[in-house]
């Protein structure tokens, strides 16, 4: 039975490039002299620190392009509040990895309202796709892909 799953992961490699290129790039800008301005990534969380928010928008402008220049999808990226302590300006970001149960819901939900002929399960942080026919699962990906959802989807381990 044909079978596929979708999932939702960043290349946390690329991840690690884009900041490495992206500090380089503030360390290189007139306009970052002095103020010691750095991007910190651990693990699945990436911390700007700067002199002021107007300086820490100007680096998250640079992490996105150098991220979306490695093929890393910004829509996994989710923001916190910015902290403004003095001189210093703290931005927290996440890397969303996985799908939550809420998105595998609406996920399934979605599925269900192109009415064809496939099971949709939930497993873990994955949503598996079995069905009888190749040609509804292929159905199924082009719609995912056509409508927009809160997280980049890809679609892995297709099998006839």
């Amino acid at each position: 039975m044909p079978s596929f799953d979708i999932v939702s992961e960043v290349d946390l490699h690329a991840v690690s490039n884009a900041v490495d290129q992206a500090n380089r790039e503030t360390g290189n800008r007139f306009d970052f002299k002095g103020t010691a301005s750095v991007i910190e990534r651990a693990a699945a969380e990436l911390t700007l620190r700067s002199a002021s928010e107007f300086q820490l928008q100007r680096m998250l402008d640079i992490l996105h392009n150098r991220l979306t220049r490695r093929g890393v999808d910004i829509h996994a990226l989710q923001a916190g509040e910015t902290s403004v302590h003095g001189n210093r300006a703290t931005l927290a970001i996440t890397i969303r990895q996985g799908i939550d149960q809420d998105t595998a819901r609406t996920l399934i939900h979605r599925i269900k309202d192109t009415r064809r002929k496939v099971q949709a399960a939930i497993q873990g942080d994955r949503v598996r796709i079995p069905g009888k026919n190749r040609d509804d699962l292929q159905k199924i990906i082009s719609s995912l892909r056509e409508s927009p959802g809160a997280l980049p989807l890809q679609f892995i381990n297709f099998r006839d």
